[in-house]
């Protein structure tokens, strides 16, 4: 009797992989997380136009009025890390669409709002809905264009969308406050809201995280949360209390010490919200770095260049936005259409090194501007040096963002996001507080209120200015161009 060969068992067929998305509807998910950004970005400065009429109309007390912007920046910047992990544990795409839904309901609370209480409380909404969508914008981006001069492209869409938003929405604030009054800056958000939402429930991938349990760290979300929003009001409230008020100190001091508690706590968690490694990487920490000292000194370009137009020069709001406009084409121009390039061929760490040389060559002549100045001559060509911005920006972002893997791409987005708010208000309350004061000493002095005015500028854009060449310094030491070997690694 022949014995017969023992059948193999069948190898059961590999799961089909799951389909790449094509170009097409990478293009659509890029313009609609842009779309979001600009909704956001638009709404911070729209707000700054209309904010005399809001005062008049709702009767908000001088100091009552700041906190229209304020209860947005606070939610906005607290919740951001805290987002961007969430994000990456239950989905980025979900975290996304409920972050937009949520700012677009807030917004229709805004412009129904009939008392100052309800409109800080929607505008607190508002900053809570944007930190959601915001924190996993780039995190979702870095995972749908995995080739590295698309990346390089759909970062730059996404960084002239951030920078270019702050001057179209001085010129739509203008107009929309006028024609129709402050309410509809508030109400523009629903279309496009639905819009977005509608558009990205069809584009944008699918993506399931591991769960809560995986890292919902709730003792380190609470602490990182109260002390990122507890430093931002202790920031943004400088003007109002001074900078060695018990106030200032106090709430400081406890926000730092908040923060120092979520570092040690990360350190030791199981499923830690924040894994320290992220901020082992060079690029990552150095561009964060890098961010907070360029944000804070463009703080100075990018409002108080308009308060100056305003104040000085006797511009309207439309004209103001006008004028600013030359600032955001070349922006746009330069990081749509040549950033990628450049960094292609130099590296980002050298084309982020020419923007911000450019940006310090913006301040230093901006130190310089008369009292009686002429737009073309002593304005204009610094519009057009703010090219910088198109440069930098976009490099940074990439170098912010390059350390991170796909399980940590949300929480990258998400400080990367912090960082930049965390400048802006660094911003608002350094060279506003100074600017302030300089103006200050020189009325006392006897100078007439432009003179003194534009003084104050001239000392904030002084500041600005050493404030990116420190940035400058951090780039050159920090972000070091990586070898061929270390390039090629596979990132942990």
């Amino acid at each position: 009797m022949s014995a017969t060969a023992p059948t193999a068992p069948k190898t059961p067929a590999p799961a089909p992989a799951p389909a790449l998305p094509t170009t097409r509807s990478r293009r659509l998910a890029l313009g609609v997380i842009a779309t979001g950004l600009l909704m956001t970005v638009l709404d911070g400065s729209i707000v700054t136009v209309a904010m005399p009429a809001i005062q008049n109309d709702l009767g908000f007390t001088p100091g009552g009025l700041s906190w229209v912007v304020n209860a947005y920046l606070i939610a906005f910047g607290g919740l951001l890390l805290l987002s961007g992990r969430l994000g990456d544990l239950i989905g980025r795409r979900r975290m996304f669409l409920a972050g937009t839904a949520v700012f677009t309901a807030a917004s229709v609370l805004a412009g129904a709002a009939g008392s100052p209480a309800l409109l800080i409380t929607a505008r607190f909404l508002q900053g809570a809905g944007s930190a959601m969508a915001s924190a996993v914008g780039l995190g979702i981006l870095v995972t749908l264009f995995t080739e590295s001069r698309e990346r390089a492209r759909a970062i730059a869409v996404f960084s002239f969308t951030g920078a270019a938003g702050a001057s179209i929405g001085q010129v739509l604030g203008g107009v929309l406050t006028d024609a129709f009054g402050w309410h509809w800056i508030f109400f523009i958000n629903l279309p496009i809201g639905l819009a977005v939402l509608l558009v990205a429930l069809r584009v944008l991938p699918a993506d399931r995280g591991p769960g809560l349990a995986a890292g919902a760290d709730a003792v380190g979300a609470f602490l990182v949360t109260a002390g990122v929003m507890l430093g931002i009001y202790s920031v943004v409230e400088v003007e109002s209390y001074g900078w060695l008020s018990l106030h200032t100190i106090g709430l400081g001091a406890l926000a730092l010490a908040l923060l120092a508690l979520f570092v040690a706590r990360q350190a030791t968690a199981p499923a830690p919200l924040l894994p320290l490694r992220i901020l082992a990487s060079r690029s990552v920490a150095g561009a964060n770095l890098v961010q907070i000292l360029m944000v804070a000194a463009l703080f100075s370009f990018q409002i108080l260049v308009a308060l100056y137009l305003q104040r000085v020069l006797g511009y309207g709001a439309t004209a103001t936005g006008l004028a600013m406009l030359p600032a955001a084409a070349v922006i746009g121009a330069v990081s749509l259409g040549v950033s990628a390039r450049l960094s292609a061929r130099f590296g980002d760490r050298n084309v982020l090194l020419l923007g911000l040389a450019l940006l310090i060559g913006v301040l230093g002549l901006l130190t310089r501007l008369p009292v009686h100045a002429h737009y073309a001559t002593d304005l204009l060509p610094v519009m057009f040096l703010a090219a910088g911005f198109g440069l930098a920006l976009p490099a940074l972002t990439t170098l912010g963002m390059s350390g991170a893997g796909e399980a940590d791409a949300g929480l990258a987005s998400g400080l990367f996001n912090t960082t930049q708010q965390l400048g802006m208000a660094m911003g608002v309350a350094v060279l506003s507080t100074l600017a302030a004061s300089r103006t200050d000493t020189l009325l006392a002095d006897g100078s007439s209120r432009a003179e003194a005015l534009t003084g104050g500028y001239h000392l904030a854009f002084a500041v600005g200015t050493g404030l990116l060449a420190t940035a400058f310094l951090v780039a050159l030491a920090v972000l070091r161009r990586p070898d061929r070997a270390t390039a090629a690694a596979p990132s942990a």
